[in-house]
């Protein structure tokens, strides 16, 4: 979220924002509300200030004529009072929907484009495999190699279902240790944060598309059950399955100020991530690329007010995945993402794909966004300035260090050998145990 007199400033630039990324924001009707609900505010406070007034009135009347007049008033300001303060609630509820739809302003290095047609590569790292036989995809390899089972995996979760068994857990949950530890000895503190939320780090991250969730655009999975408080009594709050650790660690700071001194705070988080992919159905049916339900390594970093610094964190966040990518032997591409496929907070952002020979192209395996202040904005998360003592917002950059399902298809599709067994990158061998998964049976 944009603070309003930013916005005001820079009409032109969110103006041409709007545009870019293809949002229907009406910025004239925003500056209506904003001056509605200023105008209306303004006559409250009055109103509360003059009914402050009568009481002085009253106790310094003359006499019973001037007292009941003051009275009769004192009614007359609270009736207006009355019928003034929910127009007031009405005009800064319709100035907040408005204001959760203004999008972050992006980086001069954004390229400008309508969709994801128009991102641009900006590296291709690694060789491709060159097989001297038939390749098989993840599909088959799972099968045979008896790790993965999609067939009872929709049988129990539906749509998208799969159970990772045998070499194939392991090789998931190696890939998430081997990151987690990556990202440790790079100074990032690991954390296990809460996947099921309430409604504000959802909204606060940029999940809910306006001010509250909408099942019918938002990815985002609702818990039906009600909570309990710890009185014992239901809870009326709404509660939601996360898409990312990213939610969770960008709110662990919410409402909160911290000491300039303290930055950059480094966060990597291990999450269950839950999508509903409501926006995907007839895309990628097969096999374990697009699902419901994985795990991820996600970083998330707090850096100070200022946009070089905050773009560096991006960028060495970004080489961290690569480094990842490579050290699993995948090859990859880096994307710098255009204009229209960018969400409406982000600033500049950028994708890493892997290399998948099933889908005989590559498939996004991560993505790295700094948004400066507009998610610590919504998350009122802020810093005092270690030099002039000033309170300013964070900058809030976010990245996928590895996925599971994604990584183990890249890992299985390409590493596979001609017998039908796969090899399993040394890195990865501690933890799964074995330096190759054969076929079973």
């Amino acid at each position: 979220m944009l603070d309003i007199r930013f916005i005001r400033e820079n009409e032109d630039a969110v103006r041409e924002a709007i545009r870019n990324k293809n949002l229907a924001l009406d910025l004239d009707r925003l500056f209506a509300a904003d001056q509605d609900r200023l105008t209306l505010s303004r006559e409250l406070e009055d109103l509360r200030s003059e009914k402050n007034g009568i009481n002085t009135l009253i106790q310094n009347a003359k006499d019973d004529a001037e007292r009941a007049s003051a009275i009769a008033k004192g009614k007359d300001i609270k009736a207006s009072i009355d019928t003034l303060e929910p127009r007031v609630r009405e005009a800064k509820l319709a100035f907040e929907e408005l204001m959760a739809e203004v999008p972050n302003i992006v980086s001069p290095d954004t390229p400008v484009g309508k969709s994801d047609a128009d991102n641009v590569e900006v590296a291709r790292v690694g060789k491709l495999p060159d097989f001297s036989f038939v390749p098989k995809n993840h599909i088959e390899l799972g099968t045979s190699l008896d790790i993965l089972d999609l067939e009872r995996g929709a049988k129990v979760g539906g749509f998208r279902g799969y159970y990772l068994k045998n070499e194939g857990a392991l090789l998931a949950l190696g890939a998430m240790m081997y990151a987690l530890h990556k990202l440790t000895d790079r100074g990032y503190i690991p954390m296990i944060p809460p996947t099921l939320v309430k409604a504000f780090p959802l909204f606060g991250s940029g999940y809910f598309k306006g001010l509250e969730y909408d099942g019918s655009v938002d990815e985002i999975y609702q818990v039906a059950t009600s909570d309990k408080e710890a009185d014992g009594s239901a809870s009326k709050e709404q509660k939601f399955l996360v898409g990312t650790a990213e939610p969770s660690l960008l709110a662990y700071h919410a409402d909160e100020v911290l000491d300039g001194n303290t930055l950059p705070l480094r966060y990597a988080g291990f999450s269950q991530c839950y999508r509903s992919e409501i926006g995907s159905y007839g895309k990628d049916t097969k096999g374990i690329y697009r699902v419901h339900e994985f795990m991820k390594v996600e970083q998330v970093v707090l850096v100070p007010a200022d946009i070089e610094a905050a773009n560096a964190v991006q960028d060495d966040m970004i080489a961290i995945s690569e480094e990842l990518h490579r050290d699993l032997g995948l090859p990859y591409r880096k994307l710098r993402i255009s204009t229209g496929d960018m969400s409406a907070g982000k600033y500049r952002a950028f994708d890493l794909e892997a290399w998948m020979p099933g889908l005989g192209r590559y498939g996004e395996t991560g993505s790295a966004s700094n948004f400066l202040d507009w998610q610590a904005r919504r998350l009122n998360v802020k810093y005092t300035d270690a030099e002039t003592g000033e309170k300013r917002h964070v900058y809030m950059v976010n990245n996928t260090a590895l996925a599971s399902a994604r990584t183990v298809i890249a890992i299985l599709e390409n590493h596979q050998e001609e017998d039908g067994s796969v090899v399993v990158p040394e890195v990865l061998r501690p933890y799964v145990g074995k330096e190759r998964i054969i076929p079973k049976g």
